[in-house]
């Protein structure tokens, strides 16, 4: 008995040795189905992202909904929501996408068994019941729901965390019936060194107080799991209060000024800190701050003045440091909101027709964004619901005029009458009665561009043609080097005039003589049109003309295009 309990505790002792050593994990969860989804988001093929329709709200508060054939359209806002299967829209999202979204906050299916509402919560929805067979097979007919939900969320984090940017974090908000598999699946995905924190928020205002819940224990809580990229996360930026100004100068630079007399009463009675400073004496009522040898140094470095009649303490802007605002992991409800006022924030907006029973807060998904979000960085959202992620942003950057930017992907055909329709709304603005009263809220403003799931960009081992030279130029570059192509090569020209020419990257450059209806061939006259100096160069055409040493000779790698035009 004594030895088979030292036995257990050695073993113990093995695993914790070998999380400190590695930083992962020394146990890995299991489920039926695991094998066949581990690599799956390999095999998930691009798709080209066709915009539908963009939509602009101008200045005055009036929409702007424009057809893509009119050439009043506004520029690109860089914020999109993407209507099909996340799975599909994450790997298309990949070309422009990978390693720079700075935030990713995603509410998936709780798989609670709760199947009452418009988001099928038990992971019965058709669509993914259609993709457990085609990837599981028939075994996955015998799933636990438990099974079913680990299945079709592994492949989306494996696709969520390519598209993470080093510096950024990923949020997932869960409750307890998923929340323990969650946490093991992500530390094996993102790893275990870069779990940042479990947020906990009161998502329930009211208790149960109906049938036997009322007397069982009840969780009022919601988790929000947090991990972060492989670089330093962003989340220590906010400023606490307001930002200070400092509207004195003099030779040393911009200062503000700040009483350096304190109450001389109670418990911070000091007689011994009444004393005088060239002339000046504190009132009875009042005392120095600091000792007199503290005093009289500061005084003597220019620190303290007498410009408003009495001793004020110079603080200049050069020498303070940010105050940072904690960023707490138990939110308040008075910060979160909870999922009624979510609810109730988005009937103000649509109605009470739209069928969510729960909404997450805006509130909530502000907290979490402004600690981690700065100017410009990208929030995504693959879960989006009923578009909270897309209020949330639109409502920061109207608070501090900056520019942050958010895709959504919506796989529901309420994409566009409630997804949408919201961001619409809340960037025109719009009104409610409540009490009887009228209360109009302001629009936010914002534009953003409303896309569909295209054409794959591959038709098994060939390009597809139907899914246009645009995006089969960035497919190959993305596929060669595994960046976003530049604004000049997504137009498929260039400066100089050189359509194939793709871009340079670390030192070679890339050719993509492609045309849709001729075969094309890599001959002399084709390296006449290469033009840009690099130290190698990957040309592709249908064919190949020049001998081998040729190409040797003049550092360049022939590549065929896969396409069925070559053979013809």
């Amino acid at each position: 008995m004594q030895i088979s309990c030292w036995r257990h505790i050695a073993v113990c002792l093995a695993l914790v040795s070998s999380f400190a050593l590695t930083g992962e994990p020394a146990v890995e969860l299991k489920w039926v189905g695991k094998e066949n989804v581990v690599n799956h988001h390999l095999d998930v093929p691009y798709h080209v992202l066709e915009k539908k329709w963009t939509f602009d709200a101008t200045k005055s508060g009036e929409a702007e909904f424009l057809p893509l054939q009119k050439k009043s359209e506004p520029s690109d806002s860089g914020n999109m929501i993407i209507h099909g299967d996340n799975l599909l829209a994450l790997k298309s999202l990949l070309p422009k996408y990978e390693g720079k979204v700075k935030c990713i906050y995603i509410d998936p299916p709780y798989n609670t068994g709760n199947e009452g509402w418009c988001y099928n919560d038990n992971v019965n929805d058709p669509r993914i019941k259609k993709w457990l067979g085609e990837v599981v097979g028939k075994e996955g007919e015998d799933f636990t729901r438990h099974d079913k939900w680990l299945c079709m969320m592994y492949p989306r984090l494996k696709l969520l965390q390519k598209l993470l940017a080093k510096d950024g974090v990923i949020f997932i908000s869960i409750d307890d019936n998923e929340q323990a598999n969650l946490r093991f699946i992500c530390d094996e995905i993102f790893g275990s060194r870069n779990f940042v924190a479990t947020f906990t928020w009161k998502s329930r205002a009211k208790p149960a107080n109906t049938g036997e819940a009322k007397y069982k224990p009840q969780n009022d809580a919601e988790y929000v799991l947090c991990y972060k990229g492989n670089g330093k996360p962003p989340y220590l930026h906010v400023m606490s209060g307001k930002e200070r100004s400092y509207p004195h100068h003099d030779q040393d630079g911009n200062y503000r000024l700040q009483t350096i007399l304190k109450s001389n009463r109670g418990e911070s009675k000091r007689d011994t800190m009444t004393f005088g400073l060239d002339g000046y004496f504190p009132p009875p009522s009042k005392r120095w701050q600091a000792g007199e040898d503290t005093i009289k140094d500061l005084y003597a470095r220019n620190r303290i003045t007498f410009e408003t009649g009495e001793p004020m303490l110079k603080y200049y802007e050069h020498e303070e440091k940010e105050e940072i605002a904690p960023f707490y992991c138990h939110i308040l409800k008075e910060i979160s909101g909870s999922a009624e006022s979510g609810k109730t924030c988005l009937n103000h907006i649509l109605g009470n027709t739209h069928g969510f029973d729960t909404v997450k807060p805006v509130e909530l998904l502000k907290y979490l964004f402004s600690h981690t979000v700065s100017d410009n960085d990208v929030v995504l959202d693959s879960f989006a619901g009923s578009g909270t992620t897309a209020h949330a942003v639109l409502e920061m950057n109207k608070e501090d005029n900056k520019n942050r930017r958010f895709i959504l992907v919506e796989m529901c055909d309420y994409a566009d009458t409630i997804t949408a329709q919201r961001v619409k709304t809340v960037a025109n603005g719009y009104s409610y009665e409540q009490k009887k009263k009228v209360v109009q809220v302001a629009g936010t403003g914002g534009a953003f561009s409303y896309y569909e799931l295209g054409e794959p960009l591959m038709q098994g081992e060939l390009l597809n043609p139907k899914a246009g030279e645009t995006a089969i130029r960035e497919f190959v570059w993305y596929s060669e080097t595994k960046t976003a192509m530049g604004e000049n090569c997504r137009r498929g020209d260039d400066s100089t005039g050189e359509r194939a020419y793709l871009g340079t990257n670390n030192g070679t450059a890339y050719y993509f003589f492609y045309e849709p209806d001729k075969v094309t061939e890599l001959n002399r006259a084709t390296v006449r049109r290469v033009k840009h100096e690099a130290d190698d160069y990957i040309v592709y055409a249908d064919v190949c003309a020049l001998s081998a040493a040729e190409l040797k000779r003049r550092h360049i790698t022939f590549k065929k295009i896969p396409r069925d035009i070559a053979s013809k």
